[in-house]
């Protein structure tokens, strides 16, 4: 059974309030990297894995994309999606879609493959279902974020300031179970290498590797996002076919 946390009532309340302040990581740091290696979409057909309530499937269609396909665990996440007649929504763990060969232009999952067990099965499928020259943009959770099995990295004086972020257990890759919100979250860790190699794998090449940094909004709005500039969030990645 794959995890559903976007269900979970105490944790969608939680992240939905979140979202809708836009004072958040994903609209200063991950967002906008993400959205720049995004290439022209205009009468394109987009798959969005893992795309929660649909702010980035509802962002292609307004960049010109003929049609984009959501996909998300989360029955509760697709109930706040935007509705339009090119927008197609489906409830399903991404691992076990099944889409036809060369579906897609464009492939998009934006923090959701750190939730996948089967990373290079996953990318295989991705693969598969672009047409060639078609590109894919994804980002996960950075392996240094990861790579502790208790995901707390940040290593603090007596007065609480932050003196630096450890990371341990890096080659020990597989599961990570921390709490955000509720207990028993479940995400997994993967090396950079492992990263790259499973794109490369699949048989797509490599465009480019971001490791985002805030935005000058986001450093004023957000102040703590400083310590993005100490150690990365996130990694994003762009690869074509």
């Amino acid at each position: 059974m794959k995890q559903n946390l976007y269900d979970n009532p105490e944790f969608f309340e939680y992240y939905t309030r979140l979202r809708a302040s836009k004072i958040t990581f994903n609209d200063f740091v991950e967002q906008p990297a993400f959205r720049s290696l995004l290439p022209n979409v205009q009468g394109k057909r987009v798959l969005d894995l893992g795309c929660g309530s649909g702010q980035l499937a509802a962002y292609m269609l307004e960049q010109g994309a003929a049609q984009v396909v959501g996909t998300d665990i989360s029955t509760r996440m697709l109930s706040l999606a935007p509705q339009h007649e090119q927008l197609i929504y489906i409830q399903s763990p991404m691992e076990e879609l099944d889409f036809p060969g060369n579906s897609f232009d464009l492939i998009v999952s934006s923090l959701a493959l750190h939730y996948v067990e089967q990373y290079e099965d996953m990318m295989q499928k991705i693969a598969y279902w672009l047409k060639d020259g078609g590109k894919l943009v994804f980002s996960t959770e950075h392996p240094i974020v990861t790579a502790k099995l208790d995901k707390e990295g940040w290593i603090e004086d007596q007065e609480g300031k932050r003196l630096y972020y450890a990371v341990d257990h890096y080659s020990q890759e597989g599961v990570r179970r921390a709490h955000w919100v509720v207990d028993n979250v479940i995400t997994y860790h993967r090396r950079i290498s492992t990263l790259i190699n499973g794109v490369i794998g699949s048989g797509l090449r490599i465009d480019a590797v971001i490791e985002p940094e805030p935005t000058a909004e986001g450093l004023e709005r957000m102040p703590q996002l400083v310590n993005e500039l100490r150690k990365p969030s996130f990694v994003i990645i762009g690869a074509s076919k």
